[in-house]
């Protein structure tokens, strides 16, 4: 099967689906990474172009050690809409590259660049066999079935600070050096999250995430949280391949234990 992970920003993919990833190509897929914006705004030292210029460098270099194929960014950082234009560019790539997963990012998130980037790849992945849709450039239709899965947001909360709760959990703890080697591709980044964020040692704070997605599945070490996206113009409501991969290394969330003297 061919997965995509698709991201806003180089670096997203790494903190919140990486672990998954990685699981899926162990799993025999061929994985696909693709950040949709450029990462030009994240630097406080380098320009622009500089900026992006050596983001699409860490970004390849992490798909490399991946054993993935990286996608090149369509859109500057906070210039990327729900738009026609921008969902046609879009859909060409996601009919270029014809998956059968989809992970992307959570429809709620703390900032537009992400809410926006899960927006396009649903409605991308929606119109992939619909002939008269026309893509920028034209792409041909494919019409086998695809599950889209949505990954945590950021700080594991949505933009009102209210937590996400996933639909189930991977374990990534058998892999979450390789995560974390991957997410270490992107050292242009720790100085601008310590100077824009206050993420002090980036690495551990998405190993502070894992930890914290982990205990929140009550079973996993390490963990990535998810949720499914409806069937409905995507595929089959059986068709649920990241649990027929992986298996083993999903868990659901446990059910509460019903109040005391209740039946």
């Amino acid at each position: 099967m061919k997965v995509l992970a698709a991201a806003a920003h180089p670096d997203d993919i790494e903190f919140m689906m990486a672990g998954t990833l990685l699981r899926l190509k162990d799993a025999g897929c061929e994985i696909h990474l693709w950040n949709l914006a450029n990462g030009c705004c994240g630097s406080a030292t380098l320009s622009r172009a500089e900026a992006a210029a050596t983001r699409w460098q860490e970004a390849q270099a992490s798909a490399k050690l991946a054993g993935g194929t990286a996608h090149p960014p369509l859109f500057d950082d906070l210039d990327m809409f729900y738009d026609q234009p921008s969902l046609a560019k879009v859909a060409a790539v996601v009919r270029a590259i014809q998956p059968d997963i989809i992970l992307t990012q959570s429809p709620q998130d703390y900032m537009e660049d992400h809410q926006n980037t899960a927006r396009l790849i649903v409605t991308a992945a929606f119109s992939r066999g619909m002939k008269n849709y026309q893509t920028t450039p034209a792409q041909p239709v494919y019409d086998r079935p695809v599950a889209v899965y949505h990954a945590l947001p950021h700080g594991l909360k949505d933009g009102l600070r209210q937590v996400i709760a996933p639909h189930f959990y991977t374990d990534i703890t058998a892999v979450l050096a390789r995560k974390r080697a991957l997410l270490a591709c992107h050292a242009s980044q720790k100085e601008w999250l310590d100077v824009s964020q206050g993420m002090d040692a980036y690495l551990n704070e998405m190993e502070r995430l894992s930890r914290e997605v982990g205990m929140m599945s009550g079973k996993f070490q390490f963990a990535e949280g998810w949720r499914r996206h409806s069937h409905l113009g995507f595929a089959g409501e059986d068709f649920d391949p990241l649990k027929k991969l992986l298996g083993g290394f999903i868990s659901k969330p446990i059910a509460p234990k019903p109040p005391a003297g209740n039946p």
